[in-house]
């Protein structure tokens, strides 16, 4: 605004109500174009009001019309007047981690019972748009930082000298009036403009000398009149921030406003704000620029993941992983959250390195585009495993140490089974690891116990039921399943389920049951003989495969054999794994099937009430454990069902989670540069873990990946070509530590034959050569050539274990292509299936064709055989209705066939169904091939024998 000073003898008015709809004016456009770029962009501001005080209700509304005329939302929380101070501080805490809300403000004054000073420093600095908090004030005294925001009103007094131009630098400024809201703020924000300020107050000697030489005085005291005109000096520039009430029987309302200067001033002055009209409406002004900055900062800092890598320091040759681990110093996982740009309610710290993040993250980011998604899976594997969880983490660190993207690998949780028996751990291998290692590999956030200790908790119900029922009455058990409590009985939630399945659905009340009734509602009559819910450990242990229990003299009669499976082959796993949301777990856990009743009938968890029990003792597990590779990328860390004996993938919550952190906001361009990498694992061969990711893992989900990465070993191929056995802790024979083409070209069959069976379904497939020291260039290079021969849209060699993301950057950069959708580097390009994802079966399908159909197109079978269990299942789960689920092959992870020593790429063999089962849970039906363990035994000599631990730094050795 260029108005000058008069000469005529008045001041020009700094005209606060002009200036503060110009300011806006122009947040409204402000904000406006923002949007325009940025649709996702809501700036949000929060008002506390405890009590009704009228003239709090009447800022409230002031600011909440200010608001919606600029574009900001509004909320305005009304507290009771006798909120307690712990009941409002719970409320601040809420607001405070809410990423929707950049600003708030507590109207004040608050009642006499209630701490103001606590309460303004609760507000944390990066939303105390009122600018009252300590660390924003004290960082405007500092020269060296800025605060998140400048008081309000201080900053309306700055706004005005600017907008006419008057020049601060130099001049003498007093300010009379050292309040934290006013006075002295606005005394650091003249010294930070280079005018030589002198701040008074009630205590100032000589106030009237000090006034007559200052060239811009501010005065905020309250007081009517503290200042006289005559004080004034001719020409200073009058900054009046008081707004006293003063009687005029002239006013309708009886009173009007006056400043702290005498209004005569405005005859010396060369500049003065008007009472009211200057000040006043620049406050409100300012508060809407402080919430446009806030969210601003706010959406530039938290709308893309940031990428800070960890350094590696790679060593030859290479030592041991847990070496290896120990050397990395993780990230704080405080830091990790950050990077993330996760909220504070989002997540929950279990120690220094690893987190629990919560499903509220998906609802929050609901509307924002998925990052690219990539399954990586592998060749029918040598028991030594060919490194897929090595080339996850590996691949998820070359694009976001490397390639610089937004990266985030998803991997299951390693059973403490394989750690301590023949596999070893899960983490990945050499510099490619999910680090602590250790916690990994070990209990972590004890996802699994929580797991086995609801699987027993049902194992115990059904024969606790089974025993009460042969001992009991209907009556004793109507009595003891639903107690008189004062005389009156009541049904519990999961009681009153059970009642509605058996078609009592206008009765809520126990009393108002007939005997026939009761009869139905307490008598489960489990056959025992059709128990299929077994007892599960996370341990290999051969010898409770199959056992007896109820052999106690309590229990005379009740002994029935049975036995223990691997904890991560629990219903409840898979479970876990596949559910959507915590309302969609607590039903899926109500339907698992435990046993069938005399007469045939199902009989589920709801059925035996624990439902609501085993969703509490799963209620943290269904949050995914947040950890991080060695170089710094973010991973997902949750579920592990085995894909030979279930489903074989990690979660999809934490896929889709990862998806969204990692995604773009809605309405941002994703391009080649800035598109995020969600990197999953499908566990053993593309036969297996693969065809149920498909079929099973994104039926449920709805997720469509965008890529597969197939993983190959020279020594895998070759033992397809007919190399000797590969033995664990044997040395390898010199076929495999020697160049043999032959043998090579042979053993490619099965790779060749998996990458039909991934593009079958309309996915590209790349090819992940993980490399060893003994391999030759001659061996890489020509994998390289059949595979893209094949189909493939691209065969790269990697080194991985030897050097983490470096050694993946060519893998990376293919996959980065393929899913940009660029040309295969192939010579001819046939890998990409124009007809797009597809399911390799419909559903619907009845349970024998569904079977038949991954037999013979994903397996190559000629033939399926059904036993007599099989088929008498299979027309049992027909009946019932369970005929419309996806299949969860149970097979041999070592051959497309069910025999482990049929290697390469079989054709016209039979495929054995001896039993089939049902997950109602899950949402699958398992056929069983062949022989399978569904508890492993440890071998002549576990890994247990290399773990311990060093018991003066308690630092864990020998894990692997």
């Amino acid at each position: 605004m260029a108005e000058t000073a008069q000469t005529n003898g008045t001041a020009v008015l700094l005209d606060g109500r002009t200036i503060s709809e110009q300011v806006r004016d122009e947040l409204k456009k402000e904000v406006s174009a923002y949007k325009d770029v940025h649709p996702s962009f809501r700036p949000k501001l929060v008002a506390m009001q405890v009590g009704a005080r009228s003239d709090s209700s009447v800022y409230i509304r002031q600011k909440s019309k200010a608001c919606k005329e600029t574009g900001i939302e509004f909320e305005h929380i009304q507290l009771a007047e006798d909120i307690q101070q712990s009941d409002l501080d719970a409320q601040l805490d809420s607001i405070n981690n809410d990423p929707s809300v950049h600003g708030i403000l507590v109207q004040l004054p608050l009642p006499d019972h209630l701490n103001t000073r606590h309460v303004v420093h609760s507000i944390r600095p990066e939303k105390d748009v009122d600018g009252f908090h300590a660390e924003n004030i004290g960082n405007l005294s500092k020269r060296a930082t800025e605060p998140f925001f400048h008081s309000c009103t201080p900053m309306g007094c700055i706004e005005l000298l600017e907008r006419y131009s008057i020049p601060v630098a130099g001049k003498n400024a007093v300010v009379v009036g050292r309040s934290d809201i006013v006075g002295a703020p606005v005394a650091m924000m003249l010294t930070n403009l280079d005018a030589t300020v002198t701040l008074c107050h009630s205590r100032t000697q000589d106030l009237e000398e000090k006034v007559r030489a200052a060239d811009i005085l501010v005065v905020a005291v309250g007081k009517e009149g503290a200042v006289k005109a005559d004080w004034v000096k001719a020409g200073a520039v009058v900054i009046d921030v008081g707004m006293n009430a003063k009687d005029d029987a002239t006013k309708k309302s009886g009173y009007r406003w006056v400043g702290d200067v005498e209004a005569e001033a405005v005859q010396r002055a060369s500049y003065m704000t008007p009472v009211p009209g200057g000040v006043g409406p620049m406050t409100v002004a300012m508060l809407l620029r402080n919430v446009v900055i806030s969210a601003k900062r706010h959406f530039d800092a938290s709308s893309r993941a940031k990428i800070v890598p960890s350094t590696l320091t790679l060593q030859e040759p290479v030592p041991s992983d847990i070496a290896i681990a120990s050397a990395q110093k993780p990230k704080p996982i405080a830091q990790v959250v950050s990077e993330l740009n996760l909220a504070h309610a989002e997540f929950e710290p279990y120690g220094k390195h690893t987190a629990k993040v919560t499903l509220d993250v998906i609802d929050r980011l609901k509307d924002n585009s998925n990052a690219h998604y990539v399954v990586v899976t592998g060749i029918s594997p040598t028991p030594l495993g060919e490194g897929k969880s090595t080339v996850t983490i590996g691949l998820t660190q070359a694009l976001y140490a490397h390639l610089k993207k937004p990266a985030f690998a998803c991997v299951r949780q390693p059973s403490q089974g394989p750690t301590f028996g023949i596999k070893g751990g899960a983490a990945g291998g050499g510099y490619s690891q999910v680090t602590p290692m250790t916690s990994m590999n070990l209990h972590l956030t004890g996802d699994i116990h929580a797991i086995t200790a609801a699987n027993n908790l049902v194992a115990a119900a059904v024969d606790a039921r089974c025993f009460h029922e042969a001992t009991q009455t209907d009556a004793q058990l109507f009595s003891r399943l639903c107690p008189a409590k004062k005389g009156v009985r009541t049904f519990s939630n999961v009681m009153l389920r059970r009642i509605r399945k058996l078609g009592i659905t206008d009765k809520t009340d126990p009393s108002t049951l007939t005997p026939e009734e009761i009869a139905q509602f307490v008598r489960l009559d489990i056959d025992r003989d059709a128990i299929m819910w077994r007892r599960v450990l996370d341990t290999n242990d051969r010898f409770l495969r199959e056992i007896t229990i109820g052999e106690a003299a309590t229990e005379r009669g009740m002994a029935r054999h049975t036995g223990f499976d691997i904890a991560v082959a629990s219903e409840i796993m898979a479970v876990l794994a596949l559910t959507t949301s915590l309302a969609d777990m607590r039903d899926r856990l109500g339907r698992m099937v435990v046993a069938l009743s005399k007469q045939g009938v199902p009989v589920t968890c709801d059925d035996i009430g624990v439902t609501g029990a085993l969703t509490v003792l799963m209620k943290d597990a269904i949050k995914p454990t947040l950890m991080q590779t060695l170089e710094g990328s973010p991973v997902f860390v949750h579920a592990g069902p085995f894909a030979n004996i279930a489903h074989g993938n990690s979660s999809i919550v934490a896929d889709r989670i990862a998806l969204k952190l990692v995604g773009a906001p809605p309405g941002e361009p994703t391009t080649p540069d800035s598109s995020g990498y969600v990197v999953t694992e499908a566990g053993f061969g593309a036969d297996i873990g693969f065809e149920k990711f498909v079929n099973i893992k994104c039926r449920a989900s709805g997720l469509v990946p965008d890529a597969a990465v197939i993983v190959a070993t020279v020594r895998a191929l070759k033992m397809h070509g007919g190399g000797p056995d590969v033995v664990p802790g044997k040395p390898l024979a010199d076929e495999y530590t020697q160049e043999n083409l032959a043998l090579l070209e042979k053993g490619f069959a099965n790779l060749r034959r998996h990458i039909e069976n991934v593009r079958k379904v309309g996915i590209p497939a790349i090819v992940a050569i993980n490399a060893f020291a003994t391999d030759t260039e001659a061996e890489l290079q020509l994998i390289r050539t059949l595979a893209r021969q094949a189909g493939a849209y691209d065969a790269v060699p990697t080194q991985l274990w030897a050097k983490g993301g470096a050694g993946a950057i060519e893998l990376a950069n293919a996959v980065v292509r393929c899913c940009n959708n660029e040309d295969s580097p192939a010579a001819t390009d046939n890998s990409r299936d124009n007809n797009g994802f597809r399911f390799l079966y419909d559903a619907d399908m009845p349970i024998k064709l569904k079977i038949e159909t991954i037999a013979k197109q994903f397996y190559r079978a000629a033939s399926v055989s059904f036993s007599d269990e099989a088929e008498r299942k299979i027309a049992q789960f027909t009946k019932s209705g369970w005929d419309k689920m996806p299949i969860c092959m149970a097979k041999t992870q070592y051959s497309f066939s069910a025999d482990p020593a049929l290697k390469g790429a079989p054709e016209g063999f039979d495929l054995p169904i001896r039993d089939i089962r049902a997950s109602l849970g899950a949402g699958f039906i398992y056929p069983l091939c062949g022989a399978m363990q569904t508890l492993p035994g440890l071998p002549t000599r576990p890994c247990f024998y290399d773990i311990d631990i060093d018991p003066d730094t308690g630092d864990i050795v020998g894990l692997f």
